[in-house]
């Protein structure tokens, strides 16, 4: 009995091929957006990149959206050049402005993937867009600014103002990733597990 047991927790830790794979395929598509490049209207560049990390999370959930933005940052942290404008390397990580927005992304991808979780399996627009402007704007800058004030030297106020320009075009792809991703939780229900409580009701 134990032996069932001891192999029923490895069989939950282990990932089937099918999620690695999907985890693979959305870390490409964050590598995939930064080819267009960036935009440089201030210390941070504003890239596609951001909607990748909001689609893993709407389209993944929490654990494998998370997972798929931590396989791209470990691969440009060991200075794969997959940042728009073929950035990679530690010194993105550290003193770069943009730094606090890259850790900022898997917080993001967790909460947006979370919250979609529990709007599943309707995912109604309304609801579903709180949520992701919650996981892909609310938690990334969370996280992003006071890094950037830190790095920057300047104080948390005057940064904060500073982003106020990315804001517009953060809300755009987040009524892209909600379109986007209820078309596929429509085609392909069952990408997120719910959460038991909803399994029950769903």
């Amino acid at each position: 009995m134990t032996d069932t047991v001891l192999s029923s927790t490895r069989s939950r830790r282990i990932l089937p091929a099918r999620d690695l794979a999907q985890i693979a395929i959305f870390a490409a598509l964050i590598a995939a957006l930064g080819l267009a490049g960036p935009l440089n209207i201030g210390p941070v560049p504003i890239t596609l990149q951001s909607l990748g990390v909001m689609f893993a999370g709407a389209i993944l959930g929490p654990r494998k959206g998370t997972l798929a933005v931590l396989l791209f940052l470990v691969l440009t942290a060991v200075g794969l050049p997959l940042l728009a404008g073929a950035r990679g390397g530690i010194g993105v990580f550290t003193v770069s402005p943009a730094a606090g927005y890259l850790y900022g992304w898997l917080l993001g991808a967790f909460v947006t993937g979370y919250l979609t979780a529990r709007l599943l399996p309707k995912y109604p627009f309304w609801l579903a867009l709180g949520a992701t402007i919650l996981g892909g704007i609310v938690a990334v800058y969370l996280v992003g600014v006071p890094v950037m004030a830190l790095n920057l030297g300047l104080p948390l106020w005057t940064t904060l103002g500073l982003n106020v320009a990315f804001i517009p075009g953060d809300l755009i792809k987040v009524v892209l990733t909600v379109l986007v991703a209820g078309q596929v939780h429509k085609a392909y229900p069952g990408l997120i597990a719910l959460p038991k409580g909803r399994q029950a009701r769903a």
